[in-house]
């Protein structure tokens, strides 16, 4: 091969041919990290109503390293969605200095436990929020039932004149809620079977049982519904009288 000119200017050949690609990558690499490509101007796409606009500008200065051709979009999105009250996050570049942000914020439906929210999609998240929200407890993983379940047990008590306080699934599957309305609170049992059907019977019978009650003066603060053919109600003071001896 040695004594052969066109094999040695073929190897000649493509050894340049490669060299030349080595160093338009690696040109093409500084380049793109030059400074020259740094974004100059970082915009929120929207006026932010919860989210703190500090601490996206922290998260913006701290975590969105990189020019128009390297930052990491992905990297960036799962930064700035650690933000409290971020729900979703989306980056544009634009051309030639430019990086648009738009934010979604969490809307809070709902307290989630001791120290969380839930939103109207039951998804689970942490800020801080000062105004009245109903409670909902369950297990990890139930949240968006138990907001389903709220929403939907809301309608149904709403002709009452009452509003659901609070919704709660136990771990074996009980379900309890706390009504707000009348005199005092009125805890309603539900328990585990039917659950829909249950609160459905209690709605119904309502203006002639609790309802009625309550016109009348009597306030009733617990409900059982875990009968078949009806439901059990406490009102506070009440003792059945100790049954006669015979004479």
């Amino acid at each position: 091969m040695w004594d052969d000119p066109k094999a040695l200017n073929a190897i000649a050949v493509t050894l340049a041919a490669f060299a030349v690609a080595l160093l338009a990558a690696g040109a093409l690499a500084w380049s793109a990290r030059h400074g020259a490509f740094a974004f100059r101007e970082v915009v929120v796409a929207a006026p932010l109503e919860r989210a703190s606009a500090a601490h996206l500008e922290t998260a913006i200065r701290d975590d969105l390293a990189g020019t128009f051709f390297t930052l990491d979009l992905e990297r960036s999105r799962a930064a700035l969605a650690r933000v409290p009250w971020v729900r979703r996050v989306t980056l544009k570049r634009r051309w030639p200095a430019r990086l648009e942000i738009a934010v979604e914020e969490h809307r809070p439906y709902a307290r989630w436990g001791e120290g969380a929210l839930v939103n109207a999609d039951g998804e689970v998240f942490v800020a801080r929020y000062d105004g009245d929200l109903p409670r909902l407890d369950g297990p990890d993983g139930r949240a968006a039932e138990v907001a389903e379940r709220h929403r939907a047990w809301s309608g149904l008590v709403a002709p009452l004149g009452l509003s659901l306080a609070s919704v709660a699934v136990s771990a074996r599957g009980g379900w309890r809620v706390s009504a707000v309305g009348t005199r005092a609170p009125l805890a309603i049992e539900l328990g585990r079977d039917d659950p829909d059907g249950r609160i459905r019977r209690f709605v119904a019978a309502y203006p002639r049982t609790i309802g009625a009650l309550a016109r009348a003066g009597t306030t009733v603060q617990d409900v059982d519904l875990r009968y078949r053919g009806g439901f059990a109600a406490r009102v506070p003071g009440f003792h059945d009288k100790p049954a006669r001896r015979p004479a």
